[in-house]
């Protein structure tokens, strides 16, 4: 419980700016949480460039599912 109350504590104006707000970043967190697992998994691409291609592939809105093929 300790614990517990020093991280509310901690992050208490992250916590009353979302209550008073409503707005939140966890959108761009799972990005980001894609982005990582992408780039250790082409940790051994020899070229910068494709690596951030995969990533950038990764992360677009038809890679996540939010439009179908049929519906082009």
């Amino acid at each position: 419980m300790r614990q517990l109350a020093v991280t509310i504590d901690r992050w208490w104006p992250e916590i009353e700016a979302f209550i008073a707000t409503g707005f939140h970043n966890a959108k761009s967190e799972g990005i980001n949480r894609v982005i990582k697992l992408v780039a250790r998994a082409a940790f051994g691409f020899r070229n910068a460039e494709n690596q951030r291609l995969r990533t950038r592939c990764v992360t677009t809105r038809r890679a996540r599912g939010h439009l179908r093929t049929a519906q082009l």
